[in-house]
C-alpha cells in the first residue's frame, strides 16, 4: 500500500468515527460551560482548558509547515495563514476573554479536545505540505481556481460570522458578572448559535478550497460537535427564559 492510500484510509476512518461522535453526541451533550455536571472526574478551569484543547491544532498544523521540505508557493502561505488566523484567535486569543473565571471544565473533556485537534491539524497539515503529490496540487495558479475562490468566500464568511457572534457573547456580561443572558444582534436575531454556524461556514469553505479528504473530514467533525451543541443550547435557552424569541432556530435560520 503506498503511503498515498495509507493515507487516505486514515482519514477514511477518521470521517467514520465522526459519524460515531454525531450519533452520540445527540443523545449525551459534552459537560462543559452551561452543560457541566458531576461525574466526568476532575477539572481544569475554563481558560487554561480551551487552550490545552485548542493549541495542539495550531502547533500540529505549522510543525507540517515548518517541516516541508519544498519550496512553499504563495498558495501554501495563504492557507498557512487562514488556520493559524483561526487558531491563534480560538486559542490564546479567546480564553483571555472569557467571562466567569471560576469556571471549569473536565480534564477528560480537554484531553478528548487535545487529541480531536492534534489529528485534524496533524491530517491536514501533512495533507497540504507534506503527502507525495507529483502534480503538486498547490502551485500558484491553485489561488485562481474557482474551489479556492469560492471556498475563501466561505471561510472569510464564517470566520467573521463568528467573530461577530463571539463579541456579542463577551460583551453579555458586565466584569464580575457570570450569569447567562439573551444574546441578541447579528444572526442571534435568527439562531441561538451563530458562532457555530460561523465556524461550520468556515471550516466548510475550508474543504473547497483545498479540495481535499483530510479538509472533508474536518468539515464533517466540525458539524458532528457543534449541530448536536446547538440543539442542547437552543433547549436550555428555551427551558431557561420564557421570553426567549420563539422565531429563533437552533442553528440554520428558518430550519433548524
Amino acid at each position: 500500500m503506498s503511503i498515498n492510500a495509507f493515507f487516505n484510509t486514515v482519514v477514511v476512518g477518521w470521517l467514520v468515527i465522526a459519524a460515531m461522535t454525531f450519533t452520540a453526541l445527540l443523545f449525551v451533550s459534552a459537560p462543559y460551560g452551561r452543560h457541566i455536571r458531576s461525574g466526568w472526574g476532575p477539572t481544569i478551569g475554563n481558560r487554561a482548558g480551551w487552550v490545552v484543547m485548542e493549541a495542539p491544532a495550531a502547533l500540529a498544523f505549522a510543525a507540517w509547515f515548518v517541516l516541508d521540505e519544498r519550496t512553499g508557493t504563495t498558495a501554501e502561505w495563504v492557507f498557512f495563514g487562514l488556520w493559524v488566523a483561526h487558531y491563534l484567535h480560538r486559542a490564546f486569543i479567546y480564553p483571555l476573554g472569557l467571562r466567569g473565571v471560576n469556571k471549569r471544565m473536565p480534564v477528560a473533556v480537554a484531553g478528548m479536545a487535545f487529541m480531536f485537534n492534534a489529528v485534524n491539524g496533524c491530517l491536514n497539515g501533512c495533507y497540504l505540505f507534506a503527502l507525495p503529490d507529483d502534480g503538486y496540487r498547490y502551485a500558484n495558479g491553485w489561488l485562481g481556481d474557482p474551489r479556492f475562490l469560492a471556498g475563501l468566500a466561505f471561510f472569510v464568511a464564517g470566520f467573521t460570522i463568528n467573530r461577530q457572534a463571539d463579541h456579542v457573547l463577551r460583551h453579555l456580561r458586565a466584569p464580575g458578572e457570570s450569569g447567562y443572558k439573551i444574546p441578541y444582534g447579528g444572526l442571534y436575531r435568527w439562531v441561538s448559535c451563530p458562532n457555530y454556524l460561523g465556524e461550520i461556514v468556515e471550516w466548510i469553505g475550508w474543504a473547497v478550497a483545498t479540495w481535499s479528504l483530510p479538509g472533508l473530514a474536518f468539515a464533517a467533525w466540525t458539524v458532528a460537535n457543534l449541530a448536536p451543541r446547538a440543539r442542547v443550547h437552543h433547549a436550555w435557552y428555551r427551558e431557561h427564559f420564557p421570553d426567549y424569541p420563539p422565531e429563533r432556530r437552533a442553528l440554520v435560520p428558518g430550519l433548524w
